[in-house]
């Protein structure tokens, strides 16, 4: 749950509660050991003897990009969710947009309804500026007429990915329920209970006096959020304000100075009251949130709501923060990877298997080691099929895996990510699945379905050796390169020639690349780089003797002789 005055409410990552290897905790009744953590929550839900639909919520204002940390609260909320229906619950899985949120400071980057991110100058940024303070759902999108505000902008984008990974969350516009008039019960209930609301608070945040007002406004003449109100007629809904300002951040936006009246409908609870104000009128059983909230509004809502709006608080769940590429994740500073970025490099699965890993434990997202992410991944999924010999892996697999993967089958074939970027160097189709078949990695049986399958993540690993100019990211040349030889080099590739002609592999012909250098009287570097000249058209790549030996070996044996 992101909210509109955390110290970064962008900041997000992987838990304190219940989580795989745990018993159920004090709610869950008798001690049960889980190999997975949502077992372990859905146990305490379950003991509360919960109405039906169970409700699974998760929050964010939507100040910026959506970003891979806000699918803490959506896929841990999701598996929760299964593990529930699994066992005959009916569910619903809500999303607010706290879209009522004053802007409080400019992004650094942004992202059009294409999900192209760019800079904040590709925008009207003095437009933007002119609107700090000012409601989500108030803001015009700065991308121009594709949604009806900065704050719509931002929560379709979030919904929209939400779909690429096939989970079905409600997304729900605080702004919408604000104006409906649905938080007018909790509303009055707050102001009806001042005295009470300001002692609750008073415990966690020491600016709170006798004027301290729960309930904020938006001025009717400049439309910046305010917080200098008093109740005019509690029993009408009426509320007297003066528009004296607000804070946002390091800086104070001065307001307008206009005193007027204005309804429940009209303004937004604080945020340390509207967040139990959610539970209270959603029915929140359960909800995830980053470790800042566990330190700062959860001890306050929970107090908030037992004590002011008289509910039980939902079975939490605190997640540890995960990082992007080794810093905090912050969609106001522009450190962000978006689902679909992150879905052109890997499967919707291995996305899934991220956040199905253990939520206490903090991770990196380091988007140049995804290969590692992706192996653990065909790891587990073979844990499942049990094809690994490790007991514990084995037991999370087998309880995980049917919630990770959108249909379980043994018969999926999984091209490691690392040989598929290999494979990504070959624009060939055909050459791909020779080369896939000559390494075993796709059977001779295999129909054109499954092939067709598992060439996908061929893609996925060629877009990443892209973004990270890493080793794979090089072409085969389809035709011989113009390339110009000394007799020493030309002498030397016609042995190597010869030596892959006689069914080598690639370990095999790396090692000889050195020994003919050497005969050769070569440099080493040389022969390599008339090598790479003659496949790449570069003076560097890959491993080459390795490369060589995942090729069709009459194209090496071919190409090496300059024959095509």
């Amino acid at each position: 749950m992101s909210s509109e005055q955390t110290p970064d409410a962008d900041a997000v990552g992987p838990s304190s509660g219940p989580t795989a290897g745990s018993d159920a905790g004090d709610g869950g009744g008798e001690d049960q050991f889980h190999a997975f953590w949502a077992d372990a929550v859905a146990d305490e839900i379950e003991a509360r003897g919960p109405d039906e639909p169970i409700v699974v919520k998760g929050g964010v204002s939507p100040s910026g990009i959506p970003h891979l940390g806000h699918f803490n609260e959506i896929l841990r909320g999701h598996f929760v969710a299964e593990v529930l229906r699994e066992r005959g619950y009916e569910v619903r899985q809500v999303f607010t947009s706290d879209d009522r949120d004053p802007l409080r400071k400019l992004p650094r980057r942004l992202a059009d309804a294409d999900w192209n991110v760019v800079e904040l100058g590709a925008v009207d940024a003095g437009a933007l500026g002119k609107n700090l303070g000012k409601p989500y759902t108030d803001i015009p999108d700065p991308f121009g007429d594709c949604h009806d505000s900065y704050g719509e902008h931002f929560a379709d984008l979030l919904a929209g990915a939400a779909d690429l990974v096939d989970v079905p969350v409600e997304v729900l516009s605080n702004t919408e329920l604000y104006e409906t008039g649905e938080f007018e019960p909790e509303i009055r209930t707050i102001l009806e209970n001042i005295d009470t609301a300001r002692a609750v608070l008073s415990a966690y945040q020491a600016s709170v006096d006798e004027s301290y007002s729960p309930f904020r406004v938006v001025c009717a003449e400049c439309g910046i959020v305010t917080t200098d109100v008093t109740v005019a007629d509690l029993a009408a809904g009426v509320v007297e304000y003066e528009c004296t300002g607000i804070t946002a951040g390091d800086r104070e936006i001065e307001g307008c100075g206009h005193h007027g009246e204005a309804t429940f409908r009209d303004g937004k609870l604080s945020w340390r009251f509207e967040w139990p104000a959610q539970w209270s009128l959603l029915g929140v059983d359960f909800e995830p949130f980053g470790k800042d909230h566990a330190e700062g509004s959860w001890p306050s809502g929970e107090d908030i709501a037992r004590n002011v709006l008289g509910i039980q608080p939902p079975v939490p769940m605190t997640y540890e923060w995960f990082t992007l590429n080794g810093e905090p994740l912050s969609s106001s500073e522009g450190n962000v990877v978006t689902v679909p970025e992150v879905l052109d490099l890997l499967e919707p699965e291995v996305l899934r298997y991220f956040f199905a890993l253990d939520p206490n434990k903090a991770r990196d997202f380091d988007i140049s080691r995804l290969d590692q992410l992706v192996d653990d991944f065909d790891r587990f999924e073979r844990a499942y099929f049990g094809e690994i010999d490790d007991a514990e892996l084995t037991r999370f697999a087998e309880r995980a895996y049917p919630f990770v993967v959108d249909e379980v089958s043994e018969h999926c074939i999984r091209l490691p990510y690392t040989f598929a970027a290999v494979l990504g160097m070959v624009e060939d189709r055909d050459l791909r699945v020779r080369m896939a078949r000559n390494e075993g990695h796709i059977p001779e049986d295999a129909d054109e379905a499954t092939i067709e399958a598992a060439l996908e993540r061929v893609e996925k690993a060629r877009a990443w050796a892209e973004r990270c100019d890493n080793a794979y990211n090089y072409r085969l040349q389809p035709d011989l390169p113009d390339v110009t030889l000394d007799d020493a080099e030309a002498a030397a590739l016609d042995d190597l020639a010869a030596f892959v002609e006689s069914n080598h592999d690639g370990e095999a012909i790396q090692g000889e690349i050195y020994e003919l250098a050497e005969a050769h009287d070569l440099e080493t570097s040389d022969l390599f780089a008339a090598g790479y000249r003659l496949f790449f058209d570069k003076t560097q790549g890959p491993r080459l003797g390795e490369f060589l030996g995942e090729l069709d070996r009459s194209f090496v044996v071919e190409r090496l002789r300059r024959e095509g």
